[in-house]
């Protein structure tokens, strides 16, 4: 079965960094879009940053370019989310979740876009 896994949440002091990781398992990493969405209750989700299965493009939102860095490690089946200089409206729940599409701007900007699978999350929280 297809799954993925977050996890590196926590509390941390504005400013400050952490590095989340997406474990999947049942699928080849290299084959699939694997995106970070991020939700705060009462708020829309967001796509922050997403990454290609053709030549690991990458896509930021605004709000996190030259902050955050997503990457993959393919002996690990992990994509990591390296979080650098952390503000407190960065608090929120961390989502990894794995797609197919025809652009990786589809999977990170497209609401209705449908993902073959999604983690629990992990949270992160902001302290200023």
């Amino acid at each position: 079965q297809m799954q993925v896994a977050e996890s590196g949440g926590g509390l941390v002091d504005s400013g400050g960094s952490l590095r989340l990781s997406c474990v999947a398992s049942g699928f080849t990493l290299d084959d699939y879009d694997i995106g970070w969405f991020r939700q705060v209750p009462g708020q829309e989700r967001e796509g922050i940053s997403c990454i290609g299965r053709e030549d690991d493009s990458t896509y930021y939102d605004v709000s996190v370019q030259g902050r955050f860095t997503i990457s993959r490690d393919y002996t690990k089946s992990t994509v990591y989310l390296r979080m650098n200089n952390l503000k407190p409206e960065d608090t929120a729940l961390y989502f990894c979740a794995v797609g197919s599409f025809t652009t990786i701007e589809e999977m990170c900007l497209n609401k209705a876009a449908i993902m073959d699978v999604w983690g629990q999350g992990t949270r992160v929280t902001v302290s200023s």
